[in-house]
C-alpha cells in the first residue's frame, strides 16, 4: 500500500531504534534522585528533567514499543478495521500501551535534574526581548520545544506520575494475560472523535473487560477486589501525557521526526 511505501523511505527512523548501540558504560548506580519532586514544595515537581542514561533507557523504551506494536497488528480483530481506523486507535493509546509494556518488561529508569531555565527565568527573558511565551501544550505527535527552540523537557512531577504507575503495577505482580487483556481495553477505544466503527470497537472494548473478569475470578478467587485494582491501573494511565513520553524516551533518537509518522512506519512494517 501507498503508506508502506512512504514508510520505507524513511526507514532510518525504524533503523536507529533498533539498531541504536548502547554505549560500553555499566548501568549508574541508583543514587539521589533529583529528578524527583520534593516532598511539600510545590516548585520541585515543575522542575526539568532528563534520562540519566539516555541511551540505555530510549533504546528499552524503543523495544517495548516494537513488541506494543506487534502485538497490535497480531490481533485479528483490530485488523479487520479500515487502515483509517487503527492509525486513530493507535496515535491515541500508543502511550499508554507503551507503559503498560514498560511496566510488563520491568524496565527501570533514573532522571537528573536539567539545567533548563525556570519558569520566572522564561518570562524575563521574553518580556526583556519583546516576544511571547510559547505555547505550553504542543499538538500530539509533535516535538515540543522550548523558548530557545530546544526540546521542552518533562517535569519532576510528570515523571514522578510515571513511576507511580509502573510502582501500582508491579506490586499488583500482574500477569501476562492481565496485560494483554488490560492493552485490548485501552486499545479498542470507542471514544475518540471521528472513528466509524464505535459500535465494533466499544464491543471489542467490552469484550476485552469480560476476559479481564473471568480470568480474574478463575485465578485469583480469594482476591475480590483484584479487578477494581486493576481498573486503577487503567485510570492511572489518564494521568501519563503522550508528549512527555515522546520527548523522554524517543526525541533523543528520532530528533524533528514527528511521532505520528514514525508510528505509521512501524504500523506498516512487518515487525
Amino acid at each position: 500500500c501507498r503508506c508502506c511505501a512512504d514508510g520505507r523511505r524513511h526507514s532510518s527512523i525504524l533503523y536507529n531504534i533498533l539498531r541504536s548501540e548502547e554505549r560500553a558504560a555499566s548501568p549508574a548506580r541508583p543514587g539521589p534522585r533529583r529528578g524527583q519532586a520534593t516532598r511539600g514544595c510545590p516548585c520541585g515537581s515543575r522542575r526539568r528533567v532528563s534520562l540519566r542514561s539516555p541511551q540505555v533507557a530510549c533504546k528499552a523504551a524503543s523495544a517495548v514499543l516494537v513488541k506494543t506494536l506487534r502485538f497490535v497488528q497480531n490481533v485479528p480483530c483490530f485488523q479487520e478495521l479500515p487502515l483509517e481506523e487503527q492509525l486513530l486507535l493507535v496515535r491515541s493509546c500508543w502511550a499508554p500501551l507503551l507503559v503498560l509494556g514498560l511496566a510488563q518488561d520491568r524496565v527501570h529508569f533514573e532522571t537528573v535534574e536539567s539545567l533548563e531555565p525556570s519558569m520566572l527565568q522564561r518570562i524575563l527573558t521574553t518580556r526583556r526581548q519583546g516576544e511571547q511565551l510559547p505555547p505550553r501544550g504542543p499538538a500530539p505527535g509533535r516535538p515540543h520545544h522550548g523558548p530557545g527552540g530546544g526540546p521542552h523537557l518533562p517535569s519532576a512531577g510528570d515523571i514522578q506520575a510515571i513511576k507511580s504507575f509502573l510502582s501500582k503495577c508491579w506490586s499488583l505482580d500482574i500477569s501476562t494475560k492481565e496485560y494483554a487483556y488490560l492493552k485490548g481495553t485501552v486499545l479498542f477505544n470507542p471514544d475518540l472523535p471521528g472513528l466509524q466503527c464505535t459500535q465494533y470497537i466499544e464491543g471489542l472494548q467490552r469484550e476485552a473487560q469480560q476476559a479481564l473478569n473471568e480470568h480474574v475470578r478463575l485465578i485469583h478467587r480469594g482476591d475480590e477486589a483484584r479487578f477494581a485494582k486493576l481498573h486503577v491501573v487503567l485510570s492511572l494511565l489518564r494521568s501519563i501525557n503522550a508528549n512527555v513520553i515522546a520527548e523522554l524516551f524517543f526525541r533523543p533518537i528520532i530528533g524533528e521526526v514527528n511521532m505520528d509518522d514514525m508510528l505509521l512506519e512501524m504500523l506498516c512494517a512487518k515487525l
